[in-house]
């Protein structure tokens, strides 16, 4: 079992106990941050649906209202006019088959890839690379598109993805500890108010069954989700 360090069993002690209304869990979390960088703040929704099931495979991106203060490295893998459409909308690394040969010889100097459906049969070469590092492009996730260039534009300005996992939780960065508490709690309402819209019609039961938030080094703190008044 790991070792729970002082500042942490510390912070965990500070908070208490929840449920907390997400302004008092929002204020706690950056009262109790201790780490000697700017935590990302992350939220995790335990949904009420089976993975397995195809339909009930939650997964989609949002524009957070405030962004989530992180520097995004985008990739685009394409041809012609739209791998210059990527450049001219600040890509990070623009290429094509030439890229793809790249990054099976280990290059992964970036954090996520943006692809045109025609590359896809080149891009398919590397999927096990891009994978296993969830980068692998997706039409779910709009990353295969010819709309190369607004989809970078968003990526850069804080587009997150948010994808259930086997367990039917979504984790998802929603800020960093330096947001105002107000950005902070309109980025998250907007983020689960965002769930509650794409909730499958199979799913039965409750479907928000638990929501944690948390920030890199910090404690989880579990949220009174009727206290978030959603829409």
């Amino acid at each position: 079992m790991a070792k729970i360090g002082k500042k942490i069993r510390a912070a965990r002690e500070k908070v208490g106990k929840g449920p907390f209304p997400l302004e008092e869990a929002v204020g706690k979390l950056k009262d109790v941050a201790f780490a000697n960088f700017d935590e990302m703040v992350e939220i995790a929704a335990n949904l009420g649906v089976n993975p397995r099931h195809a339909d009930q495979m939650i997964r989609g991106t949002i524009m957070l209202p405030h962004g989530i203060g992180k520097t995004v490295r985008v990739a685009v893998i394409a041809s012609g006019e739209k791998a210059k459409e990527g450049q001219d909308a600040g890509a990070d690394v623009v290429g094509g088959e030439d890229l793809v040969e790249q990054i099976s010889n280990g290059f992964l100097d970036f954090d996520t890839v943006v692809a045109t459906p025609d590359m896809m049969k080149h891009v398919g070469k590397v999927g096990k690379i891009l994978g296993t590092r969830g980068m692998m492009p997706n039409p779910k996730s709009g990353t295969v598109t010819f709309d190369v260039g607004s989809t970078v534009q968003e990526i850069k300005a804080g587009r997150v993805e948010y994808r259930v996992d086997k367990a039917g939780v979504i984790h998802c960065p929603v800020g960093r500890i330096s947001f105002d508490s107000s950005n902070l709690i309109e980025n998250i309402v907007a983020l689960v108010e965002r769930l509650v819209k794409v909730k499958p019609a199979s799913a039965k039961g409750k479907y928000l069954k638990k929501i944690t938030l948390s920030c890199t080094m910090g404690p989880g703190l579990i949220i009174d989700i009727p206290s978030m008044n959603l829409k």
